[in-house]
């Protein structure tokens, strides 16, 4: 359902290294908003629920929501260390569109309005 490529499992599970605590695994989900739709959300948890999907890839504990698995299946997480332009990149096959920056998307049943994009870069 989910694919993660190496470098990118690599990568977290560095990232978890560096947490205090030895529970936490990665949690992945989407949430109305963004300037197409839906954003992404990745990130560390150790509060898994009864509903959550869970996947063991690489070795690494990878929890979905049930609301968000639906999005999120077939999606390729990859990482790359290009300096400033480098980081987690997600190929999402449920996409029909996606914003300029890459953190949101549009499902194709999605019939809301998508928020303005915000392509600002802060220095």
């Amino acid at each position: 359902m989910i694919n993660i490529s190496e470098s990118a499992s690599d990568k977290i599970k560095e990232l978890l290294a560096s947490e205090e605590s030895t529970k936490l695994f990665l949690r992945l989900g989407v949430k109305a908003g963004g300037c197409s739709g839906f954003s992404y959300g990745m990130g560390f948890d150790d509060d898994q629920k009864a509903d959550d999907k869970e996947f063991i890839i690489h070795g690494l504990k990878v929890v979905v929501d049930e609301e968000s698995a639906k999005y999120l299946y077939g999606v390729q997480i990859d990482f790359e260390d290009k300096g400033m332009g480098g980081g987690f990149t997600i190929n999402n096959p449920n996409a029909v569109a996606s914003c300029g920056c890459g953190s949101s998307f549009k499902p194709a049943d999605y019939e809301g309005t998508p928020e303005p994009c915000d392509d600002k870069v802060e220095a």
